[in-house]
């Protein structure tokens, strides 16, 4: 593995006058902003479109891409829309508001589909044409599938009538049939997502920068995949989950975490040759360069938690498909994985096992390290003298606090055991931690944008077991200080992490 390290970030983040983030201008100044401070990853959280509570880990589709992360700027420089479609309400610019945000840029991508309707060139309509052909495995019910959520409120798949929910061939063609122009605009608005997806990672890739992704191991409910293939899944036959996924009582949660994802049927899916999983990873592996494969324990054994349950402490342990799914994946994409495995939370051997019997790197978290004051501190695996080579440092991720945050919730007997085993007087744990983090002999390090940036609890993107404030967070353009850059380009410098060599360079 390259030594190298980088930031952590969703696109919604990012600045900008929409009311979230997205692909445009705002997300190739950032790329410069890593190029200056001597990063060579960018890790974002899912790009899917967003269902419940606008979680990025419960999202409608596992291919499609996010509309709300379209670009507007991108979309007039196009030529699909036209100046005066700038116009905007007055969104707040230090947080994601998702209702307004949803429905200002979905009438905007409306009049994007107009315009392309009206101007688009041959080439153009050759280039939508293509994509329309490349992805059809996926497009085709995808599409649909939004078409019928947006006609009938968003309503879950569940509820609507019953011979499109369970996909009656004569009602399926006679819908599509009335409501070919709405299907026509999803495929429109994924082709405008990847085109502009694609641009931002070529950019990247010209400036040594590498994107890694993020695959959930379940998929949602209400999803695409869910509706389109329930024999994947366990399901009664009115499509509602007989069991759910969730994780037991953990640092996060004591009553553990109900996720509601459905469980796969994973007979069904070795009996076809686990084709789901290959043309998943397939297509994620198209649009990033390394992929964060999101609770990897589950295949081992996954939390399996009845549906009537309202928590997930009455759930038991389920054998997963454990190497089985590995080996059709490497037999089908050809040779090692660029993987990551999410390998936190209840971690047994045969999780380890799993892991390690793929070479994959797995993951430290270095706000983990500092729970136990006991004599037996120094045996913590998050501890920077216990890291591997293969493996991946994190001064956190998106579900935990702060280092600002977290450092001030703190008693003093654990800020006094930090300051001691990083030899500070507590002035900047932030730098303290990622100092740590680039000095660590793990090949591959990150850690969130905020953390960087010394901010407090406030700025937490995700705090699982709760359901209100999460995925908002946004940063502010002036809040990326040159002079923090160069103090990272030059502690990355010191301990050997560079950038991709340039594409083409």
């Amino acid at each position: 593995m390259h030594r190298t390290s980088g930031i952590l970030l969703h696109p919604t983040s990012l600045p900008g006058p929409f009311g979230i983030g997205d692909l445009g201008p705002s997300a190739h100044r950032f790329v410069d902003f890593l190029t200056q401070a001597g990063q060579g990853l960018w890790q974002v959280l899912p790009l899917g479109p967003t269902g419940y509570r606008d979680s990025p880990y419960q999202c409608i589709s596992a291919y499609a891409g996010n509309p709300l992360l379209i670009s507007p700027e991108s979309l007039l420089a196009a030529g699909w829309i036209d100046p005066a479609d700038l116009e905007h309400p007055d969104f707040p610019d230090a947080a994601v508001d998702f209702g307004p945000a949803h429905a200002w840029k979905g009438a905007l991508l409306d009049r994007a589909h107009q315009g392309f309707l009206t101007r688009a060139d041959q080439g153009q309509r050759d280039a939508f044409a293509r994509f329309q052909e490349e992805h059809r495995d996926w497009l085709v019910d995808y599409s649909l599938f939004s078409a019928l959520k947006s006609a009938f409120d968003l309503r879950p798949w569940t509820a609507w009538p019953a011979p499109l929910a369970l996909r009656e061939p004569a009602a399926l063609q006679a819908w599509a049939q009335d409501n070919a122009p709405q299907i026509e605009r999803e495929c429109l608005v994924q082709f405008l997502f990847f085109s502009q997806w694609s641009a931002l990672r070529d950019y990247a890739h010209e400036r040594g920068v590498h994107l890694v992704g993020d695959m959930p191991i379940f998929v949602a409910h209400d999803s695409a995949e869910v509706w389109t293939h329930r024999e994947w899944f366990q399901l009664e036959p009115d499509g509602q989950p007989t069991v759910i996924a969730g994780v037991p009582p953990d640092y996060f949660s004591p009553t553990g975490q109900r996720w509601g994802n459905p469980l796969y049927d994973w007979p069904a899916l070795a009996a076809d040759g686990y084709g789901f999983w290959v043309q998943r990873l397939r297509r994620l592996l198209g649009v990033t360069d390394l992929v964060r494969v999101d609770h990897f324990r589950g295949f081992a054994a996954y939390w399996e938690v009845p549906a009537s349950e309202e928590t997930a402490v009455n759930g038991h342990w389920v054998p997963g498909p454990g190497m089985d799914l590995f080996n059709a994946l490497r037999d089908a994409l050809g040779g090692d994985l660029p993987l990551i495995a999410e390998d936190l939370g209840v971690i047994t051997p045969d999780v380890e096992a799993l892991r390690d019997g793929l070479e994959l790197p797995g993951m430290a978290i270095l706000q983990f390290a500092f729970e136990d004051t006991s004599e037996c501190f120094g045996h913590c695996q998050f501890l920077p003298h216990n890291h591997r080579p293969r493996q991946v440092v994190y001064t956190g991720t998106h579900d935990n606090n702060t280092i600002g945050g977290w450092w001030s919730e703190q008693a003093e007997p654990i800020r006094s055991l930090v300051c001691r085993y990083f030899d500070i007087d507590g002035s900047e744990p932030h730098w303290a931690f990622i100092r740590a983090a680039l000095a660590s002999v793990a090949s591959l390090a990150l850690f969130p944008l905020q953390d960087l940036m010394g901010a407090g609890a406030a700025a937490t993107m995700n705090r699982p077991g709760t359901v209100q404030g999460n995925w908002v967070w946004r940063f502010r353009e002036e809040d990326l200080d040159p002079a923090a850059a160069d103090r990272l380009r030059d502690l990355s410098r010191l301990f050997c992490r560079r950038p991709y060599p340039p594409a083409g360079g």
